[in-house]
């Protein structure tokens, strides 16, 4: 079951940069970009809580930025990467250039 996201056309370029103005986000998009497969929300920022990392993540969501799904007991999350780069060429490669990933 896929979580409620804007489709590409809906995708709001200011709900971008607020979503991207977060360090915390900023890295999280960035080991998305750098991973070339899914990955469980658990596995990025383990030093925040989970409820933080809850609420990162339906910001990055709401955006348009990531794509979310359950499966089994964990909520796994993509990288919207063609969906953003159609809509905003070179946003995310300008962004994920200056942000450290770990």
């Amino acid at each position: 079951m896929t979580l409620e996201r804007p489709d590409r056309d809906e995708i709001d370029l200011s709900a971008v940069l607020h979503a991207l103005s977060d360090p915390q986000r900023r890295r999280i998009v960035a080991e998305l970009a750098a991973s070339e497969v899914p990955r469980p929300c658990g596995s990025f920022a383990p030093a925040i809580t989970k409820s933080t990392r809850t609420h990162h993540f339906r910001v990055l969501r709401e955006a348009g930025l990531v794509e979310q799904w359950k499966e089994g007991t964990s909520k796994m999350s993509r990288l919207r990467r063609d969906d953003i780069d159609a809509r905003y060429p070179g946003l995310l490669d300008s962004v994920l250039e200056s942000t450290p990933v770990g």
